[in-house]
Parts: structure tokens; sequence; C-alpha cells
């Protein structure tokens, strides 16, 4: 799994430009510049040149299997996540630069020499809109290379050392909310406009939904869905499954965060769009299933690539339960959109049990949160409120936000976080009810693991 840096440069430059043009304003308007970005993937470059050498590796890339594997057996799981919060897996991105230095010929010794750069996407947007002046990134991103003590804060020498990774090629480190530097004629943009503000994605959506204090959190529901709980300055080790990484304040300085991963979420809908052919379209999915009162005892567990928080079943696969001669296509399409849910409320749960706080309320973005049908079912399962907001691209509107108040256009984003509505579902269920159905929905997925718990 691969991107080419230079059409990342191309979509975001052509991105500025469609925004300046809907906003119908001139580029000099600009106050300040927020960057969010997709996490985990690497990005290479020449320090002098500026130039490419090597197509992106993406997060999604599961070439250093075998790396992660010797790592464990040499017994340095604990190790690692004792560090960074982070199990040892391809998805991060310490092992990917380790593959990099390993198989483009002269990069290593171009990384000795000083003359390498490697970084998250963030880093590579931010270089070239300063056209090489500024080499950084965030709390947030770095806490996701596997390279970043979270306790400390800093590039780790005993990781840098186990991965074979020489500081020198690596950004600096700066808090989400900060000046980067300034843009210097790149982009369609003038020169000097502040970028002020940079986040991960999902840090910067939970930052986005207000989510400033230990026991808020967010989910944000696409192909799959990444829910993210604030733990405050109290680092939370999980014993569930769940990844520690670093997240925002209410100032954009750095908190810790319990985050679950849930990698099939709007793809089920996808899957019974185009692999059954039961709906037409997406948006369909809600008529269908409001057609039945309930799935009729049919549970569908979409482990079409395996399950992963809190399970982490690489080898576990899907399967469709409780089918009988009087199973329509409406009860299968009803069970799809409950399985999103489930899922959801398998990793809160987990990190109420891990973090001791109490979460009260839900916050939730991304294109499935206008299937309302999906939100009650969701507020019924947790027991707690679900609160739908107004905009439903959170991330952006995090990384705005963050840019704001670094560049001291606001004071504190409590004064535009009035600015988002919230529709609230309000759980109907009895606590008898939620916890038999979710009993009978962890009876399904435990008949599909390959490795019982």
């Amino acid at each position: 799994m691969e991107h080419h840096p230079g059409e990342i440069l191309k979509a975001t430059f052509s991105v500025i430009r469609g925004a300046l043009r809907e906003a119908r304003i001139q580029p000099d308007k600009i106050a300040a510049i927020g960057i969010t970005n997709q996490r985990e993937t690497v990005v290479c470059w020449d320090r002098s040149t500026g130039r490419p050498l090597h197509r992106a590796i993406v997060w999604q890339d599961r070439r250093t299997s075998e790396i992660c594997s010797a790592l464990k057996r040499r017994g340095l799981a604990d190790f690692v996540r004792n560090k960074t919060g982070l199990v040892l897996d391809p998805y991060f991105s310490a092992t990917k630069i380790q593959w990099l230095l390993k198989h483009v010929p002269g990069l290593r010794r171009k990384a000795a020499q000083g003359r390498v750069c490697f970084g998250t996407v963030d880093a590579w947007i931010l270089w070239n809109l300063t056209q090489g002046k500024s080499y950084a990134t965030d709390f947030s991103n770095a806490s996701r290379t596997m390279l970043f003590n979270i306790r400390t804060r800093k590039w780790d020498p005993e990781l840098l050392k186990i991965f074979g990774v020489p500081e020198t090629v690596l950004p600096e480190v700066r808090p989400s909310a900060y000046l980067f530097g300034k843009t210097a004629g790149s982009g369609g943009l003038p020169p000097g406009i502040p970028i002020a503000g940079i986040a991960g994605d999902q840090q910067a959506a939970l930052f986005g939904q207000g989510c400033y204090e230990p026991g808020s959190s967010k989910n944000t529901y696409g192909t799959g869905c990444f829910l993210v709980l604030n733990s405050g300055h109290k680092m939370v080790t999980s014993k569930s499954g769940l990844l520690t990484t670093i997240a925002c304040d209410r100032k954009g300085g750095p908190v810790f965060a319990l985050e679950g991963s849930i990698f099939i979420g709007g793809a089920v809908i996808q899957w019974v769009r185009d692999g059954l052919g039961f709906i037409k379209t997406a948006v369909e999915s809600e008529k269908i299933a409001k057609a039945v009162r309930d799935t009729r005892g049919v549970t569908l567990v979409p482990a079409f690539v395996g399950l992963g928080a809190p399970y982490w079943d690489a080898e576990a696969r899907g399967a469709i339960l409780g089918l009988t001669r009087g199973t329509r296509r409406e009860h299968i399409v009803r069970a799809a959109l409950e399985s999103i849910a489930y899922q959801v409320a398998d990793v809160l749960e987990a990190m109420r049990k891990d973090s001791h706080l109490s979460v009260r309320e839900l916050k939730v973005d991304g294109g499935a949160t206008e299937n309302y049908t999906l939100m009650q079912f969701q507020a019924d399962m947790l027991g707690i409120p679900i609160r739908r907001s107004s905009r439903l691209e959170s991330t952006v509107w995090g990384a705005a936000k963050l840019a704001g108040l670094a560049s001291g256009l606001w004071p504190d984003p409590g004064r535009i976080d009035r600015a988002v509505h919230y529709r609230t579902f309000h759980p109907r269920f009895s606590s008898a009810e939620r916890k038999r159905r979710h009993a009978a929905w962890r009876e399904s997925v435990r008949r599909i693991l390959t490795v019982q718990k």
C-alpha cells in the first residue's frame, strides 16, 4: 500500500485553491492554517532538494509483519508498549522507516550523513508549504510512530537503536497548537501566513468535538470506526487491547488518550450493497432496516479482515448467525447496521474498564451518523446519550480550531464551540435488555474467534 508524495502535495494544493474559491476570499485574508492528516504513513525525501526518495508507505501496509514478529520473539513487545503506548504492529511508522533504510539503495548512507528527512504526511506538507524552512511534526503524530516516548515526549534513544533509525532524520516535535512556520509562496498561497496547528486525524476530531476533559470521548464513523477517550494527564496502559496515545487539552497542549480501532464500520454497509446486492445505496440501508422491528435473531459479525479492539484477532473471519427460513434481507441489513453499534459498545466498555473514568455521553461524527436508526440503536446499546455534531467533518474543524488558537484568533476554543449544534439521541433500553443483547452479540463473536478469550 503506497502513495506518491507528489500526488499528495498536488491534491493538497488543489484543495487549498478549492477552499478559497468556495469561501470567496482572497488568500491574504487567511489568518492561519491548520493541517490534519492520515497518521502513521511515512514519507521520505531529500533534505537538500525536497524530492521524494521513495513512495510513501501507508498505514495499511503489512510488509513489515515479520520484522514485528521478530521483535516480539525477542521479548520487546512490553518494552515498546511501556514507552509508546502502542502494540508492536506494522500499522505504525517505525518498521516502515526501518524497511526503507534497508531496501532503498544508498538511503542508509544518506541518512547517516543527515541528508534525509522522514516524516508523516503533516511534516511533508509543512515542509513544502514553507519551502523547506520548517521540518516539524506535533505530539499526536509523533506518538503514532513507535519511536516517540509518550512519557518523556521525546524521540527515545533506545527505540531508535532497536529500529536502527538515526535521530537526525526525524522532525522536531511541538504541541498541536503551535506556530510551526509560515507559508513561503507555494501552493497558491502568498508568503507569511502562519501554519499554527497540526494534529493527526483522530486527535483533531477529538479536539474538534470539544473533548478537552478526562472522560470526554468521540467516535468517528467512517469505513472503520475510531473511538478516542481523553484520559487527561494520567497515562493509562490498557489491558484490553486499546492503544495509549497523545491528544490535546483545551489549549492544544498534550494529554493522554485511549484509542480503539474498529476495522469494519461503514464498510459493512458497502458490503451489503456491493457484495450481497441487498441495497442500491448506503442511504437506503436505513429505510430497509426500519421495515422490520428487529433482526429476528440474526447477528452479523463483520470480521472481514479480522477483528480489532478489544479482540485483536487477525485470523477471525465474518459470519452471519441465527438464520432461519423466516429471515429476509431486511433482517440481514438491520443486523449489519447493528453490528457497527455492538463493536463500538465493546470498545467503550473496555475504555471504561481500563481508565476507571465515567463516560457520560459520546460525541459522534462521520458519514454514518446521518443514519438516525443507527444512532438511536447506538444510544440504546451504550446506555448514554449520543450527541451528533452539526459538523460531520470534525477532523478539519479541529485543525482549524488549533490554528486559530495558536495564532491568537481566539483566546479559547469554547468561544467557537458554541457555533456547533448537536442532535441528541437518548437511550431507551432497560439495563436488562441492553445486557441481554450485548451477551448475545459476544456469544456470536466468541464463535468466530480463533483465539478464545
